[in-house]
């Protein structure tokens, strides 16, 4: 039955290129070849990961690589965007380009719950939301000082648990829950509670759709 739901939605997506000179038979046996194939590979990865649940169909699968490369590259980029503010480049072309690798702004819906965001501007579900909470200069986001230009000079990220336990994998969507370190040019040093959820597109990039942080809970003494 997965099979046939697997080969009925890659006929009508298109997912598979067959000669037009082909019989139907011919046709439909390729598909299946290739459906198995695909599926073949994707079961490879899930079993090499340990993976639990993957949604039906899936045709490609994050691997724990690429989220833990994605997550190191957002704390790259959020340094690099306050590095060229101080050295008088052009942070600004930087972080809206930033915004469109890193984020799904350019292809669908992105929930973001910056750390430092309140009121009515809470979430930034839109690229110029998004953009002026980096580096502000938006008169409609007039609280919003710019997070990235700081300067951070250094940030990292830890993911919940040992390994890989912080991850989850869901064939082409990926979870991750942890922390974030951020040092400004002082050399204080603050963390952020976080969550990501990443996207895998059809280019093969990952992006992310869900982006939660906020400051960890403190208790009154």
């Amino acid at each position: 039955m997965k099979i046939r739901k697997t080969l009925f939605l890659a006929l009508v997506t298109g997912t598979f290129l067959i000669s037009c000179n082909q019989s139907k038979e011919e046709k439909k046996e390729e598909v299946k070849n290739q459906v198995t194939k695909t599926s073949d590979e994707v079961q490879k990865v899930i079993d090499e990961l340990g993976l639990v649940y993957v949604e039906e169909g899936a045709q490609t699968i994050i691997t724990y690589e690429e989220v833990n490369k994605a997550q190191q590259d957002w704390c790259d980029a959020l340094v690099k965007i306050g590095k060229l503010k101080e050295e008088g480049g052009d942070y600004k072309s930087f972080a809206e380009q930033v915004l469109s690798d890193a984020y799904n702004y350019d292809y669908g819906k992105v929930f973001f719950k910056p750390t430092l965001a309140y009121g009515d501007q809470t979430f930034r579900n839109d690229k110029k939301g998004a953009l002026a909470y980096f580096i502000g200069g938006d008169a409609d986001y007039p609280n919003d000082k710019g997070f990235a230009l700081t300067p951070w000079v250094k940030a990292r990220y830890d993911n919940a648990g040992k390994n890989n336990e912080g991850i989850q994998i869901y064939g082409s969507i990926a979870i991750t829950m942890g922390n974030v370190w951020v040092t400004d040019k002082n050399g204080k040093e603050v963390m952020v509670d976080k969550t990501w959820v990443f996207k895998k597109g059809k280019d093969g990039k990952l992006r992310i759709i869900v982006h939660k942080s906020s400051l960890p809970f403190s208790p009154t003494k």
